[in-house]
């Protein structure tokens, strides 16, 4: 497919070319007047490079910033968040016929026991929401948080499954909902990149296109941020550089570039000295970030952290409240460690140990600053477990017909139960959200109809619930 705008660049590149080699003396007439409005044009390449200014979305919006902890592995619903009695009393027997009928599983015989859920459930909060025995802090919450007990995906697997939760799509090279959000509404923060990831535990299976730019200006992508010691690889300067002589040659660099933007009008020219600067200005503020020493020992232990200098998830947790306060606008934790297809009781156990209490934590912490009724907070997997057993007797295979997510502030209900699924926990059947439900719902909050929050790439428009989605009304206020 001809991509026009590629060719409109190219004509111009060589009408340019033409006239500055070839005009025997019109480059140089040309000149003096160039240098004569440097100034000016120096300006409106500013304007160009600097694409990641505060916009305005397409209505008034419920939330403005998004923190987004992405539990990878595929947390067990029946473990955590949806209660099974049924299932308890078929465990080791054999699933209905009927339930498997044009099913496949990822791994096991769909034929295997049932196997009961692991640990036991109650209710909490004036709401009354059961949740899992594991969960006692995220209990304390139980009336900020809307939990959705009907998610679908159309993945089984982790990767794609993954890359489809946070890109609405399978394929690779699709901008991840952190970048369409940057896209879309721009950064409040000049100190910061406006989309920041922190890594614990092992990654994704997904990668880095969890949190790409896709076919989106590189700029709008994810910027992973170590959680311990130096923030940023090299961004100190090395022996021999100081703070002058680094700016000097930033300032030198960016006039080259700020040229051969002018010359080619190529975006990722502009995207390279957003870079540059960027990565100055994080010489000074991402230390600062990175300095917990400041936090009080109350909030140290909120949170569940040791030793403020440690990588962790509780870490994690900390810092994506310290970036929000900054006017970063999206965060999103990664942390897999979730895939229990064997030893799922002790896994589940360990892995709700090391995450529930910093993910509460988050949430009451933003509500006592005043800053989560209009943040997004996000928690939840690519997707769920099946009722089946794996690995001898302790063990879950991936499933996709149904899962759980919780979500606090940013215009979600609140103390809300959504969706409902069977008795084994295996189909939904009431209210079913698809991811593509799920990101048209999140873009809504951050006021944008969804079927206009476009990029036009190859030749047609893309968006982020490609031509699906429907806002789900029934979970905000």
């Amino acid at each position: 497919m001809i991509n026009f705008d590629l060719l409109r660049r190219v004509d111009r590149t060589k009408r340019r070319w033409f006239f500055g080699q070839c005009g025997v003396g019109l480059a140089g007439m040309a000149a003096s007047s160039f240098l004569g409005k440097e100034a000016q044009s120096a300006n409106n390449v500013a304007d160009d490079a600097t694409p990641l200014a505060p916009r305005l979305p397409h209505f008034p919006a419920k939330a403005k910033r998004v923190i987004y902890m992405f539990q990878a592995g595929a947390p067990s619903h029946l473990e955590l968040f949806d209660n099974k009695p049924e299932l308890t009393k078929s465990d080791g027997k054999l699933p209905p016929k009927e339930l498997l009928a044009g099913y496949r599983a990822a791994f096991i015989n769909p034929n295997s026991a049932l196997l009961g859920p692991k640990f036991k459930f109650e209710k909490h909060g004036q709401c009354g929401m059961e949740l899992s025995e594991v969960l006692p802090y995220t209990a304390k919450i139980a009336d900020e948080i809307c939990l959705v007990r009907s998610m679908q995906t159309d993945a089984v697997n982790h990767a794609p499954a993954q890359i489809m939760m946070n890109t609405g799509s399978q394929l690779f090279g699709r901008p991840s909902f952190g970048s369409w959000s940057l896209y879309g509404l721009g950064s409040e923060c000049e100190e910061l990149p406006g989309f920041v990831v922190l890594t614990s535990a092992k990654g994704t299976s997904g990668g880095a296109s969890n949190y790409g730019s896709g076919f989106l200006p590189a700029l709008y992508g994810g910027t992973p941020l170590r959680s311990g010691g130096d923030a940023v690889l090299y961004l100190s300067n090395p022996k021999g550089i100081d703070a002058t002589a680094q700016r000097s040659s930033l300032d030198t660099i960016n006039q080259l570039n700020t040229l051969s933007s002018q010359e080619i009008g190529d975006p990722d020219i502009a995207a390279r000295i957003h870079s540059y600067e960027m990565a100055y200005r994080l010489q000074t503020s991402a230390p600062e970030l990175m300095d917990l020493s400041k936090e009080s020992k109350d909030t140290l232990e909120r949170y569940g952290i040791k030793d403020p200098n440690e990588s962790s998830y509780a870490r994690n947790c900390l810092l994506a409240r310290r970036l929000a306060e900054r006017g970063v606008r999206f965060v999103q934790l990664f942390h897999e460690v979730w895939d229990q297809h064997g030893g799922l009781t002790a896994g589940v156990k360990a892995n709700a140990l090391e995450t529930d209490r910093a993910s509460a934590a988050l949430v009451q912490d933003l509500k006592d600053r005043g800053l989560l009724d209009d943040t997004l907070v996000i928690w939840g997997g690519e997707f769920g477990r099946t009722p089946m057993v794996q690995g001898g007797n302790d063990g879950r295979d991936h499933h996709n017909r149904c899962f759980s997510m919780w979500f606090a502030g940013g215009g979600f209900k609140r103390g809300f139960v959504h969706g409902q699924t069977d008795d084994f926990g295996f189909n939904v059947v009431a209210d079913p959200v698809h991811v593509h439900d799920l990101n048209a719902t999140l873009l809504h909050l951050l006021g944008f109809d969804h079927t206009r929050l476009v990029f036009r790439s190859q030749g047609r428009d893309f968006r982020l619930t490609d031509v699906h989605g429907t806002v789900q009304k029934g979970l905000l206020v």
